[in-house]
């Protein structure tokens, strides 16, 4: 289970985009990668198409790896702990996301 889920605030901590702080749009479980927006644009090149009749050259978000963001809980950075709490109808802990420096359950 990653730390890091869709929807998620996070800032970047490394890499060329370090600083900048954006809502995660997509995560990529296998891989270990998030795509943020406004976070790692690249340039791609587009062949025209019979949805895109002019093709050419946009730009887009590409994904980073999930070690280069952290957290963020009310603008602060922060690591992402698990804590379990009580149990569901068939006996099982429920397992809920924390935020380690301010201890708040995230989830």
């Amino acid at each position: 289970m990653l730390k890091i889920k869709e929807g998620d605030t996070v800032r970047i901590i490394a890499g060329k985009d370090k600083g900048k702080e954006g809502k995660v749009l997509e995560v990529h479980a296998k891989s270990n990668r998030v795509t943020v927006e406004g976070v790692n644009i690249i340039s791609k090149h587009v062949k025209p198409s019979a949805s895109n009749q002019a093709g050419g050259i946009i730009e887009q978000e590409a994904p980073i790896h999930i070690s280069n963001v952290m957290y963020l809980a009310d603008g602060v950075p922060t690591r992402v702990g698990f804590t379990y709490e009580g149990e569901n109808e068939k006996g099982k802990p429920i397992k809920k996301r924390v935020a380690k420096k301010t201890g708040k359950v995230i989830d």
